[in-house]
Order: structure tokens, then C-alpha cells, then sequence
């Protein structure tokens, strides 16, 4: 799948963290991932997040390929345990994006636990173009 991101200017940044179960999950799936890319549904805000080895950058629904909030430079070298969280910068987009993130927060570890639970399928994705009437 290939998807085409924008990015509004930075409305403001600032440090995060995340929980190291979230971002143990994430990145195990990633690494199953065949494009180096992982699509996460978060279908309780109707948000896709886009995870690679560099960010996680989230899209909502209603403008689909602008970056509401992204997530960077992860620091897993600095934790001392797998079980501490992971420090990143947050980058926000929007003026309510800080809103977001909070949710996002909330919200993200459940959306991986959906997808872990589904079936892997090994197959590239094929998007079929049908003509309009």
C-alpha cells in the first residue's frame, strides 16, 4: 500500500513518552511487516496510524492524507529496562492536536492489540480501480 502524507507547519512540539508495552507491540509488528511501513487502523477515532523506523505519523478521517500528529525520535537506547517507556518528541499540526494526542495515547495500544489478533496475511496489498458511471 502506498500512501501520499502532507504535513501543515508545526504548530508546536513537545517530549513524550510511550509505554513500553505500547511500543514493544508496535515495533514487533513492524518487523513482520514486509514494506517496512505498518497501517494501523484506530478505528475508535477514525484515525490511521503509520508507523516506520522513524515516526509514527497519525491521519484522520475526514482529511485523510494531512498529518495531524506525529511522533519522532524515539529513544529506546536510553531506557534501562524493556519494561520502561520509550521517550519521543511529539509534533502537533493542528491547533487541537494536543487534544488528540491524549486520546491517541489511549486508544493506540488497543488498535494493536486488534491487529496483532488478526490473521497475517503475506500478500502485497492490490487496489482495484473500477470505472465510474
Amino acid at each position: 500500500m502506498e500512501i501520499t502524507c502532507y504535513r501543515n507547519p508545526e504548530v508546536s512540539r513537545e517530549p513524550g513518552q510511550l509505554a513500553a508495552a505500547t511500543y514493544n507491540l508496535a515495533h514487533t509488528l513492524l518487523s513482520r511487516s514486509a514494506t517496512g511501513n505498518l497501517f494501523i487502523p484506530i478505528r475508535a477515532m477514525q484515525y490511521l496510524a503509520i508507523l516506520d523506523e522513524e515516526e509514527l505519523v497519525f491521519l484522520d478521517g475526514v482529511h485523510k492524507c494531512w498529518i495531524d500528529v506525529a511522533w519522532r525520535h524515539f529513544r529506546p537506547q536510553t531506557r534501562v529496562s524493556l519494561a520502561d517507556p520509550v521517550t519521543y518528541e511529539a509534533v502537533y499540526y493542528s491547533g487541537n492536536a494536543k487534544n488528540i494526542a491524549l486520546r491517541l495515547q489511549a486508544e493506540l495500544p488497543r488498535a494493536l492489540h486488534a491487529l496483532e489478533n488478526k490473521s497475517r496475511i503475506d500478500a502485497p496489498a492490490r487496489v482495484f480501480k473500477f470505472p465510474a458511471p
